[in-house]
């Protein structure tokens, strides 16, 4: 503990800041910074340097009909400056010793292997969960907005960009840039003032809620827990990273083949009906990876560093 006390010296840590009190406050700076200042301010950026009256930032179909291209511009500017740096940052006001604090430790091969098998099984669950969020009584607004956000996905996977183009901004900068915030720093500040389950699930339920799709926000917060526990019980932020590009990668790939199957849309994949036998299985999996990797964790060296 006095070992520990000694590289967690940073000013904020030194003020005795309240853990919980800085992951929230993080989590408000990151909100204010991505979605009210950063991302917004590319877009006006980019529509003046195109010589388009500005007034077109007031009308959001056309924005995402004209230019999907420069809406994951201003996405992919948000995750790296509203979300990725003021989680270093914040990280730095409490050590010097960041890349320790957040995790970034290798990762065993075979933890990636077992990460990605129970991302492998969890995907029916999380597809009938998300049946299960769309059935329950919410708000007709509720629906309109997580509708909008879909069509936006949708007419960037359609602008114009390559398939890599895609998997860059669409899956490899926010595996990073979230899993930064979210895995990184908000659950390792959450750990040290809930305990490890607590610290879990707060930044699994955080993160279902952060994308701002009530629709989907169940099957968001099962991801979220399941890549907040990949973290605790391997000790190493890359496997969050690598299970979260692997599930958007995933997303991006079958929305690609969708756009070239003349049979096939983006609507059919969403509403694709998961039959009981394979959400059964998946648990069944999902039950069986973890078993596996809580006795792996007991055979050999436990990688989790409590923080006090």
């Amino acid at each position: 503990m006095e070992e520990q006390n000694v590289w967690l010296n940073g000013p904020l840590e030194r003020a005795q800041w309240p853990p919980l009190l800085t992951a929230i406050l993080g989590l408000l700076l990151a909100f204010v910074l991505f979605q009210l200042v950063i991302s917004p301010l590319v877009l006006v950026l980019g529509v003046l340097s195109r010589g388009q009256d500005p007034s077109v930032l007031m009308d959001l179909p056309r924005l995402v009909q004209g230019w999907p291209g420069l809406l994951l511009l201003a996405n992919t500017a948000g995750q790296v400056l509203g979300l990725a740096l003021p989680a270093w940052l914040l990280t730095r006001l409490h050590t010097r010793q960041a890349p320790r604090f957040l995790r970034l430790q290798p990762l065993r091969g075979s933890d990636l292997g077992w990460a990605l098998l129970g991302l492998a099984f969890l995907m029916p669950v999380v597809q009938w969960l998300g049946h299960v969020n769309e059935a329950l009584p919410l708000p007709e607004s509720w629906r309109a907005f997580d509708a909008m956000q879909m069509e936006l996905i949708e007419a960037a996977l359609r602008g114009g960009l390559n398939v890599g183009a895609n998997l860059l901004v669409l899956a490899v900068v926010p595996a990073f840039c979230e899993e930064l915030l979210f895995r990184g720093y908000v659950q390792r500040q959450a750990e040290r003032a809930l305990g490890a389950v607590g610290g879990i699930l707060f930044s699994g339920v955080v993160f279902g809620l952060y994308h701002l799709r009530l629709t989907q926000a169940l099957p968001l917060c099962v991801l979220g827990v399941y890549l907040a526990y990949l973290v605790w019980r391997t000790g190493s932020l890359w496997s969050a990273v690598a299970v979260h590009l692997a599930n958007n990668a995933f997303s991006v790939l079958l929305a690609a083949y969708a756009e070239h199957h003349p049979r096939l849309s983006w609507q059919d994949l969403e509403q694709l009906e998961v039959p009981w036998y394979l959400v059964a299985l998946g648990l069944i999996g999902f039950g069986w990876v973890l078993f596996r990797l809580e006795r792996r964790t007991r055979l050999t060296k436990n990688l989790t560093e409590p923080l006090p």
